[in-house]
């Protein structure tokens, strides 16, 4: 089955060039100590979060603190429309539901969608399989709770994207939990080998081999390459249909290429969006960038698609 490639963005604008050229110069020198191997982890993770603190969540939307099967959550929205399991990136090892607020709130929103964001353990005080095990449990109870499965999907970004794709593959083996509606990837980390992973791409505003190497490790250990870590090494088939996207200027874009390719090899539906121009979960910027309102856009025109 076919994978389509699609360019996406926002028709270009005098504005939005501007835009789009002051995020690059804030971005890249304020998101730095989060992600230097130099740094402690706890300085990373609260560099992150104060970081994130100047972002801009969509308006008028409602949030709550509550526990599924025991894990933390942060409910975002109270739309009727769609309930979205979102989970965050960070590398397994920093984010919180509240560094993505600007991207979650945004999704629940546009898609008039109650968002779950689970606050799953991190490495390295908890490694693998901790963050599948919460992602599993909240998925479990999602479902218990009567969520509508046909109004209920995965998404995630980066490292979050990594763990929706192992648990979607984990849901597929497991025969006491049904395949929700779809799944959406945001610039996934998918491969914790890194063996295909440059050194660097231009353009890239935040990650670093040296960094992705230091998180891996911390996470997964002597297992890199099992499926449930590195799910580009797992099955592909029979898995609800999946929408990736991607920025042209990050250096996990490999990650989205080799999954598009190996993907239009399966019998899985899918469709890749890659953005020019574009950097590691730009989306992020929805409310400012053109580009990240399109992409929610996408996202929204994905999912009420699968629900016809």
């Amino acid at each position: 089955m076919s994978c389509p490639h699609e360019i996406g963005g926002a028709p270009p604008s005098a504005i939005q060039r501007l835009i789009a050229a002051t995020l690059r110069a804030l971005l890249k020198p304020l998101l730095m100590p989060a992600f230097t191997v130099r740094a402690p982890l706890s300085l990373q993770r609260r560099w992150l979060k104060a970081v994130s603190s100047i972002t801009l969540p969509a308006r008028g939307v409602v949030r709550f603190n509550a526990q599924i099967e025991s894990v933390p959550v942060e409910w975002v929205g109270n739309g009727q429309a769609l309930t979205l399991l979102y989970l965050h990136g960070g590398g397994y090892v920093s984010g919180s539901p509240g560094t993505h607020r600007a991207l979650t709130t945004h999704l629940a929103k546009r898609l008039n969608a109650t968002v779950a964001v689970p606050d799953y353990r991190l490495a390295p005080e908890y490694p693998f399989p901790a963050a599948l095990n919460d992602a599993v449990a909240v998925y479990r109870g999602l479902v218990a709770q009567g969520h509508d499965l046909r109004r209920l999907a995965i998404a995630g970004d980066s490292a979050g994207a990594g763990l929706a794709l192992a648990l979607l593959q984990h849901l597929g083996d497991d025969a006491t939990l049904p395949a929700p509606l779809a799944g959406v990837l945001l610039s996934p980390w998918l491969d914790l080998s890194l063996e295909h992973t440059p050194q660097q791409v231009k353009g890239e505003l935040m990650l670093n081999t040296a960094w992705l190497h230091t998180a891996a490790q911390a996470y997964a250990g002597d297992h890199r390459a099992r499926p449930e870590v590195s799910p580009l090494a797992g099955n592909l088939n029979g898995l609800p249909p999946l929408l990736i996207q991607c920025g042209s200027d990050e250096i996990l874009r490999g990650d989205s290429e080799r999954l598009a390719a190996a993907l239009a090899d399966s019998d899985t539906r899918a469709r890749y969006q890659l953005y020019p121009q574009r950097w590691h979960v730009f989306q992020l910027h929805a409310g400012v960038l053109k580009d990240a309102d399109w992409a929610i856009d996408a996202i929204a025109d994905f999912l009420t698609r699968k629900q016809n």
